[in-house]
Formats: structure tokens, sequence, C-alpha cells
């Protein structure tokens, strides 16, 4: 039965209700929470029942058939919401707004909160080391406006970006955005590239939100800007009713102010994730991270994705790392002290979203504990950081919250002794009362000589004295005894004065839990009086978290200081990949880069498997680290700084839109072209490849001399098209290099050391022996290869650089090739089939 179906007349109140709620939640999985469970009904009922195979049932709501249901219970709710938000889904959270005690007729209810990707606050269910955006993006026909979130830290963030939908994309995907708002003329081919191509979730919101939240933009003069706040804050506040009371003042990023690196290059140079697992290990973070708290992890990822371009900024960077350094137990102790501090900026989100527990509180109060530690080494170090103690808060955290709270905050067992009077009396009551019950046992069975006497209690009788059919006649009616339940082998009785301490203890007990409970609210809005003070703390503690680790990680792995110059040469003495050079631990050969004022572009040469890839991915790591404000893996370094980095490594098809590896080279080698300045660094692999031979070379060749001509940028180009290595006659900006490898009695060994000038000669059979192709298959390419490259000294042309030509050989037609392409398998009979196979055997003898 669909819900459309409905004859609402005929419905029973409670689904009556039910139904005014879901019209206001058409396109949210409703958990409409009826007791202990939370029940999904019609369409969402048979959704849910399939994405989380849990049963689908019928219910009674005064119709002639039963409604599609299912449900979860509500204290194990989180972890199927999880799974929900996950496939894509919205999840709208209706629950009972009053106590069902105190209620006559139906319970109040309504949805409290609408959970989605983006909008999710719950610590066990996020990246600890991520940010979990969701973004608002509008359309100003000349610019993109992007404003992004993370409701769980309260950060705010707002970048104008060119009207160019690659941008747009490479934004959106690098900051890993999990939910992108738009209006309702938004491209569509956007919105289906995000949605189909990278599963982000898609909503739909032209409304903006006036008059509340104004702290968050009430300093910025670009109305451009305030309204896409307003457009973001309004889907947050209103659709997902949502309190933003926590989130700061909004953080207005300019692009120009950090070294630009699109998507493709953060992942060719395995910055976040590895290119062929997907995996964190053995990317570059993965490499950096020593930090100890979330935090810290999260802003290390933010300095790794946006180095800077600011030089005075990168050396005081440097300044902290060294005095970390030249400081090894200071840093040691700080550290040890940062490791007991909890995911402070989540733990505010919390408590603005009302989800805080006694547990949260805990690690609030653990976390504030080291702070006056940690601010007396700051002093020590000299840093200019300043932390605020929070001592107050400490104090009040230390005298009123247990130890070991329960996490449900009305269970109780929340509050410490001393804290609230009232309270301390009422436990004292409630304990001597519970004493006085446990002794009644033993005062009935002297009363009475029945041995086997009990007192026990349930929720529907209380506290009973239990007596066994066989000892009820040494009952003595005088005692007063009133019987209350029979059971099979026994009586049960109760007595005025079991009654009274049994009031005296359940009334104590909810008046307990009822206090606690208040005096816990009392102290939550305490913290949320706090949030912006404690979200500073956590600032500052994440940004000496980072400084801590890469400290660490340039002892670890042996960098230096590098040296930011004003001209435009390169230096790099004895550098390395840090990632490869840590996973191939003693086998690693170190390189030089160097490239004077006068040098643009360094053409490698060498075998496969020779490490020109690695070489060139280690200026731009190199770079990265130098301009994020870490140390380097090299004996030296002097670099300029850089505005772009641009790559082209590897090949890969783009199955997604149907692109070959070729046209995904090209898309990629244009990116670069068009965009890149005299001062960006452009690595390109083997660029070229992906076509016909001559195709293949003469591209190369022209990109080039174009880069040589126009761009004049720093740029690295492995070849394998030798014929290229001329280019440095006409072009003195363009050098020579070659990866070195030594052939002896017919094996290869690549010695993986850069050298000047060009090699002449291709290892390609040579790679394929060590990848134990058979020997007759190498015999054979060796003959072949020896045909070629007589016929390509007899037949190649010389190749001036302002006139490229190229004697293309005469195309023999391929007799087997022209058969194959006659043939129909699906109009082929077996008997034809034989036929053109016997003529094709006859073809291969000639």
């Amino acid at each position: 039965m669909k819900r459309s179906e409905v004859n609402r007349e005929e419905l029973s109140p409670m689904m009556l209700q039910y139904f005014s709620i879901k019209d206001r939640y058409m396109e949210e999985l409703l958990f409409f929470r009826l007791g202990d469970f939370y029940e999904l009904f019609f369409e969402d009922a048979e959704v849910t029942s399939r994405e989380l195979e849990l049963t689908l049932t019928g219910k009674n709501a005064g119709l002639k058939e039963r409604i599609p249901m299912c449900g979860v219970p509500h204290h194990s709710a989180k972890s199927y919401i999880e799974k929900l938000i996950n496939k894509g889904y919205k999840v709208a959270i209706c629950e009972q707004l009053e106590d069902p005690r105190f209620t006559k007729g139906m319970v109040k209810r309504d949805v409290i909160e609408v959970i989605t990707k983006g909008t999710m606050v719950d610590l066990e269910f996020l990246n600890e080391r991520d940010f979990n955006y969701i973004g608002g993006i509008i359309d100003y026909n000349y610019a993109y406006l992007l404003t992004y979130v993370d409701i769980s830290t309260g950060e705010v963030n707002s970048v104008m970006i060119n009207h160019n939908n690659d941008s747009l994309l490479n934004e959106i995907l690098n900051l890993n955005l999990k939910e992108v708002i738009v209006k309702n003329d938004f491209s569509l081919e956007i919105i289906n590239i995000l949605k189909n191509s990278y599963n982000i979730n898609i909503s739909i919101n032209d409304e903006i939100l006036e008059d509340e939240y104004t702290s968050i933009y009430e300093d910025v003069e670009d109305e451009r800007i305030v309204y896409g706040i307003k457009n973001l804050l309004y889907y947050l506040h209103v659709k997902e009713l949502k309190d933003l009371s926590h989130l700061s003042k909004v953080n207005i990023l300019k692009r120009d102010d950090y070294l630009e690196m699109d998507v493709h290059t953060i992942r060719n140079l395995e910055l976040i994730e590895t290119l062929r697992l997907k995996e964190r290990r053995f990317s570059l973070i993965w490499l950096l991270d020593k930090t100890k708290t979330a935090m810290g992890a999260r802003t290390l990822k933010t300095w790794l994705m946006n180095p800077l371009k600011d030089k005075t900024e990168i050396n005081k960077r440097y300044d902290y790392i060294e005095t970390l350094n030249n400081n090894f137990l200071l840093r040691e102790e700080m550290r040890n002290d940062l490791y007991e501090v909890y995911d402070l900026e989540r733990l505010c989100g919390k408590i603005i979203c009302g989800s805080l527990n006694a547990r949260d509180v805990l690690q609030i109060k653990n976390s504030l504990k080291v702070l006056p530690d940690i601010a007396r080494i700051i002093d020590e170090l000299k840093f200019d950081f300043k932390i605020e103690l929070h001592r107050e808060l400490f104090d009040l955290l230390e005298k009123a919250i247990y130890e070991e709270p329960p996490i449900s905050v009305k269970e109780g067992y929340l509050i410490k002794p001393g804290y609230n009077q009232e309270l301390d009396e009422l436990k004292e009551i409630r304990s001597g009362g519970k004493e006085f019950i446990s002794s009644i046992e033993s005062i009935e069975r002297e009363k009475t000589g029945i041995q086997n006497l009990k007192v026990g209690f349930n929720k529907v009788f209380g506290y009973y004295i239990e007596v066994t059919k066989g000892q009820i006649d040494k009952i003595d009616p005088s005692l007063g005894w009133e019987r209350r339940q029979t059971l099979t082998g026994a009586e049960r009785f109760i007595t005025p004065e079991l009654k009274e301490k049994e009031a005296l203890v359940l009334n104590a007990e909810e008046k307990i839990i009822d206090i606690e409970y208040n005096l816990f609210s009392e102290i939550r809005d305490i913290l949320r009086k706090n949030v912006f003070a404690l979200k500073e703390t956590a600032k500052v503690l994440s940004e000496i978290d980072v400084f801590a680790s890469l400290s660490i990680a340039s002892e670890e792995y042996h960098l230096i200081r590098p040296k930011i110059t004003d001209d435009r040469s390169i230096s790099i003495i004895e550098g390395s990949h840090p990632v490869v050079q840590e996973v191939s631990q003693n086998t690693y050969i170190k390189n030089d880069i160097i490239m004077d004022e006068d040098t643009t572009t360094l053409l490698i040469t060498g075998p496969n498997m020779s490490g020109k890839s690695t070489y060139m991915r280690q200026l731009a790591i190199t770079v990265i680290l130098a301009q994020m404000g870490s140390f380097v893996p090299a004996e030296s370094c002097a670099m300029p700084i850089f505005d772009r980095i641009f790559t082209r490594i590897g090949a890969s098809d783009d199955l997604v839109s149907g692109e070959s590896t070729f046209m995904v080279e090209m898309l990629e080698a244009k990116n670069a072209l068009v965009n890149a300045t005299e001062n960006s660094l452009i690595l390109f692999d083997e660029l070229g490849r992906g076509t016909a031979t001559y195709d293949g070379m003469s591209l190369a060749r022209a990109i080039l001399e174009y880069i040589s001509k126009n761009i004049k940028c720093k740029t690295l180009f492995s070849t394998h098209y030798h014929e290229l290595t001329d280019l440095d006659k006409d072009y003195p900006d363009i050098k020579n290099v070659h990866v070195e490898a030594v052939e002896e009695n017919g094996s290869i060994t690549f010695l993986h050391k850069v050298s000047a000038g060009a090699v002449d000669k291709s290892y390609g059979i040579h790679v394929a022996a060590l990848a134990g192709m058979p020997e007759s298959l190498l015999k054979r390419a060796s003959e072949i290869l020896s045909v070629y490259e007589s016929e390509s000294k007899k037949d190649t042309p010389s190749i001036h650089a302002e006139q490229i030509s190229f004697a293309l050989e005469e195309e023999h037609k391929d007799e087997v090739k022209e058969m194959l392409k006659e043939i129909n398998p699906l109009n082929t009979t077996p008997l034809e089939a034989l036929n053109i196979l016997y003529k094709l055997k006859e073809i291969s003898r000639k």
C-alpha cells in the first residue's frame, strides 16, 4: 500500500499525526518515535527494510488492510541511521515532545532534526582526521561562490572561484564535500557529474535566512558573500533544523594566497591517498601525520592541501619547527600533554546540537586539565601563542561530574556528592530506604520462622514478600500482610511498612534522576556560553600539534630547512621522495635537481622502471612541503615560490565520461598550458604516448616548444622519444638529463641516478625480460627492433625548431586485418568459421 492511496478519514489519530508530519518531510525517511522504537511506514518502511535488511511487517492504522511498517530500537538507532546516510538518504528524527507519564491523550511529536551526509555531528560516525563539509554554490554567471561549513566543528569558509566548471569541480573534490546545496536554476551538467560520478548529495534551496546568526557575516562587506552564507544558513537552520550558534565568523579564502593544485595533481602526487588502493597508508599525509589530536590531524591536512605563497609566513613556520627541534625534551613533554586532549572542536559542536552526554563532558574536563602545563611549555619555548586555561570551567566539571557516568543523561549517576544539597539529601533517603528494605527479609524470617522467605521487586507490583505455597500456613493474620499476586508455587504479599518505604525509595529515585538531569542541563548551558572560547583554545592546540608533528617528521626522516629565494633558480642537493625512501629503506638513491635562472625545462630520458616518475614527483613533493611550512628531504634546498603545480603522470582512462587515455592526457595538458604562469611548475610524464608514435612525438615537441616560448615556467618532461633530445640545440633553456642504467651480457641494471645529458637507446625489451616474458618472444622482439631502428635511421629526416616534418612510412595493407574487418560473427555459420580459420592460417604461413 502506498501513502498516496490512503483515505485519511479512516486513519487512527496516531496515524493522522504521522501523516501531518510526513507531509512536511517528503524527501526524508521519517523515524517516528513510538515508545522505545523508531517506526517507519509505507514507502519509507519499504526502502529502509530493503537497505538495512530489516523485516517488513504490518500495522493496523484504522484501515481495512495493514500498512507496511518496520522499526529499530531507539537506543541503537544511530548505527542504522549512519548506514542510511552513507547510502545517500536523508533521515528526519521525529521525537516525543512530552513525557508520556504526565500526558493525557496522545503525546505530541515533531521532527527535531534532519540528518544528511553533510550535517552529521556524532563523533562515533565521523572521520576524526578529516572534515565533514557541506557546501552551497551560487552561480553569478561570471564567477562561482562556494560557501562551505563543517557543522561538527563550526568552521565557515567562503571562496570565489573562476566561472569554469573544472575549477569548481576541483574545489569541491579537493574539499571532499559530502553534500552540495544549489539553486533551482543551477547547471544540470554539474549536478549530474557530482551525483553520478562522485556520489555527492545534491539539494535545492532558493531561500535565504534573514536576521539570524548575523555574527557569522557582520564584518563582511561583499554582498555576494553575505547572500551565499544566508542561502546556506537557510537550508541548515530551516530545512535541517540545526542550531548554528557555534558557527565561527566566516573565513574568506583568496585562492591567490595559496599554491594551487587541481584534483589530478593531488591524486597523481598521492598527497592524501594512494593511486592504486585509495588508502591513506603510503600517502604523503600518512608520512607526515605524527599529530596527537584529531584537531591537529585535520589542520595538517588543511596546510598540506593549501601550501602558502607568503614567504614571511612560511619562514615563521620553519622557525617554530626549528625551535621544537632544538628543544626536543620540551616537545616530547608537550606531545604527551596533547595526547590527553580530546576533539574539543567537535565536542563544541555537540554542546550546541544538544547531543552532549556526561562522558563528553568528562572529555572536555580531561582536555582542560593539561592546559596549564601546555601553556607553561609554550612560554618556555617563547612561542607567541596564548592559551586560555579555563580554570573556573575545569573546577566546575571536576566538582560536578562522576568519573564513570552512563551514556544516557536520564539514568542518574551523573552528579557527584557535595555538588547539590537537595540531591545529596535525596540520595541519603534512597540509601536508607534501600538498606531498610534489604533488612526486612531477615526481620520477617525471624518473625515468621519461614527461612526461604524473600523480598523482591518488579515494575508492576513494586517491592513484595514472596512465600512458597508450603509455608503459607505459617503466616499469622495479625501481621497484616496483604496478598498481591498468586504464582504456581508461591504467593506474594505486601505490608504497609514495605509500601511506605517503597514510596520513599521510588519517589527519591525519580526525583534524583530529574534533579541530576536538570543540573546536567545547567552545566551544559554553562559550557554553551564558553563554546567560542573553547574553540579558540582548540585552534591554538591544533596548530601547536601540527608544528610538533612536522618537527618529529623532520627528525625521523632527516628533513632540512629549505631556503626560499627571490630568483627563479632551483637547487636541491641529494633530494628524495620521502614516502618512496621510507618504504624502500636503504635501497633509495638520492638525486640532485638543479635548474638555474635560465633553465626552464629538464627533458628526462631513460628506461622504464628507472625512476623518472619518482624523480619528477620528488620535485613537486619538495615544493609542496616547503610552501606548507615543512622541512624537506634533501641535503640542501633553495627554491622560489611557485603559484601553481600541474601534473600529468601515469595513464588512466576516464571510464565515467568515456574518455580515452589519450583524451585525458590532452585535457590535462591543455589545463596546464592554458593556466600556467611563469611561476608555475609543470610535470609531464611521457606525454603523447597514448597515440601513434609520430603523432605523439609531434605533440610532445610542440608542447615543449610552446612552454619554452610562451610560458617559460619550470618544467620536468620525461619521454621515450629520443628524437626530442636535440631540442637543446635550438632552445638553450631546455636541458637534457637521463636516468642511468648499465647493460651487461644482455641484462640491465637500473642505477636510479640522474645525470646530465641524454640517452639514445630504449630498454623496453630488457624490462620485458625482467617481467618474465617468454624467451622466444624476447628474441623475436629484438629482431623486429633491429629492423625498425635501421629503417628509422634511413627514413627519418632532421627536425628543426621552426620547421617540423615527419616522413611517414608508406602504409601497407594488412591482409589479415582486411579479412577480419569483413567478418560478422553474428552471421557466420560454424562451417564458414572453419573455412575462414583455414584461410587465415594460410596467410600467416606466407
